[in-house]
């Protein structure tokens, strides 16, 4: 008896868990359209469906399913970024916003230890499946890597030793080679702050400064091992807002991660010029703790507004632009440490968080680096639901107005795709951004797309029964 009920029991899990595992490695599939590169151009197939019964509907969406599960299945023979004779082949640029992974302690109990081993996995096989099945040419973490900032040098090491191994699978010797020269008494990463700090000043002292923005045509920064270029970069829950960052919280980032601000030009001597720009917009308003590290930002959208380029811009920024209360989920936002704030008196006064840019960095920013009046997009984080916002330039006044629609009267229009989170709660979304070289009218077009897995129980239920599964199925052969 027990036996009989037994193998009803592995057969159910066992279902249970192929059912799972089909999901969660095919799920791209069941949004064909969102999950691939052009998608727009793939909407009229979809809008087609909406004359159609339940029935045919049904049978389009899983013939659909099937056919792209197939076409996916076997020897990967690569996503073919589209290149005609002369002109530059499609971006491809994956968006994944504010993975905010968590740290573990001594104290930490078992159970969140596990589920922070479990949410690093899960982050990690969104990361796998949209690079097997996109090869995208950028992937680009939109901010806030981290859950915090007020952790010590040695677990932001250890963080970024997770995040860059586990979950994006890319080589970490180079970080053991950074804490075997920066490191304390007990052989713990620290960084060198001090020397950090002197160097900025020393720079920023100099005339013309001596700062180095600037890279061209580059494809990877580690060509022997990533075939994409990785950028990361800082949010509030990485370096802090402007009142709380400090040169350490710099200092490491920097070290570990790179440069928080910087551009690389594409083609520029061609007919067919891009750039990327990455932008610290953490560090761009005040009052600021250290007042330095707001110079070097404004100093570098000025060096970047005398490059005077002529084509088409990607701008990467964490912290949204300005807008009125309703276009997104997060409303406008300013919150100052109180003059009488006694815990660290040092920050009264200070800028303590923010949900936008105020309406005067917003114009300052926009008009330094869309000041060629080209067709360019924004990819933002901070707000986890994400959103889709049009920023409209009045030519004369220079003035920017946000709204959901492109408005007609104004001469430039720049689109800002705040990407939703990748985290579970969220679905675990991943933005798809593709750009193609139009021949005809000599521009730049940007298509975006919002690819969701699942929240974070689909991928933990999975797992589990997948193990259960493989222990009941032993059981019965031994029994």
């Amino acid at each position: 008896m027990f036996k009989t009920w037994f193998r009803r029991l592995t057969v159910l899990v066992s279902i249970l868990a192929i059912i799972g595992n089909v999901y969660i490695f095919t799920y791209p599939s069941l949004h064909p359209q969102s999950c691939s590169w052009r998608c727009a151009s793939q909407k009229v197939a979809m809008d087609a469906t909406d004359s159609l019964s339940l029935i045919e509907k049904t049978s389009f969406h899983i013939r659909r399913y099937l056919d792209d599960v197939w076409s996916h299945i076997g020897t990967k023979k690569g996503v073919k970024r589209s290149s005609k004779r002369g002109l530059p082949s499609d971006v491809h640029l994956l968006a994944l916003g504010d993975p905010q992974i968590k740290g573990i302690w001594k104290s930490t109990p078992y159970l969140s230890r596990l589920d922070t081993y479990g949410n690093d996995h899960y982050l990690g096989h969104i990361f796998r499946m949209m690079k097997k099945r996109l090869e995208p040419s950028h992937v680009a973490v939109m901010g806030d890597l981290f859950s915090s900032q007020w952790i010590g040098d040695s677990e932001f090491f250890n963080r970024t030793v997770r995040y860059t191994s586990r979950i994006f699978q890319r080589n970490s010797t180079w970080l053991q080679n950074i804490q075997q020269r920066s490191h304390d008494d007990s052989g713990l990463y620290t960084v060198d702050w001090p020397a950090f700090a002197d160097d900025l000043e020393e720079r920023l002292k100099k005339e013309p400064k001596d700062f180095e923005f600037g890279f061209s045509d580059v494809k990877s920064w580690d060509p022997a091992n990533d075939d994409y270029l990785f950028i990361n970069l800082t949010g509030n829950h990485d370096i802090g807002y402007s009142g709380d960052a400090t040169y350490q919280h710099m200092a490491r980032f920097e070290e570990l991660f790179g440069k928080d601000n910087y551009w690389v030009e594409y083609d520029r001597d061609t007919e067919h010029p891009w750039r990327i720009v990455v932008l610290n917009s953490m560090l761009l308003e005040g009052p600021a703790l250290q007042p330095q590290l707001v110079e070097k930002t404004w100093e570098f959208l000025y060096r970047l507004f005398e490059q005077r380029f002529e084509g088409s811009t990607v701008l990467l920024t964490h912290v949204p632009f300005y807008k009125t209360p309703g276009l997104c989920a997060d409303s406008e936002l300013f919150r100052y440490y109180p003059h009488d704030y006694e815990r660290e008196p040092y920050k009264q006064n200070l800028l303590r968080s923010q949900n936008h840019l105020s309406q005067d960095a917003t114009k300052r920013v926009l008009n330094l680096i869309f000041d060629n009046d080209k067709p360019g997009v924004i990819l933002t984080g901070h707000d986890h639901e994400g959103c889709e916002t049009w920023y409209n330039k009045d030519a004369k006044s220079g003035d920017w107005t946000a709204s959901k629609t492109i408005q007609a009267s104004t001469e430039l229009h720049i689109r800002e795709i705040t990407v939703r989170s990748m985290m579970g709660e969220f679905d675990g979304n991943a933005g798809l951004l593709t750009g193609h070289f139009n021949s005809r009218t000599k521009l730049w077009e940007w298509s975006f797309s919002l690819c969701p897995f699942s929240i974070q129980h689909v991928w933990w239920f999975t797992k589990v029964v997948t193990i259960l599964s493989g222990l009941f199925l032993s059981i019965l052969v031994v029994v």
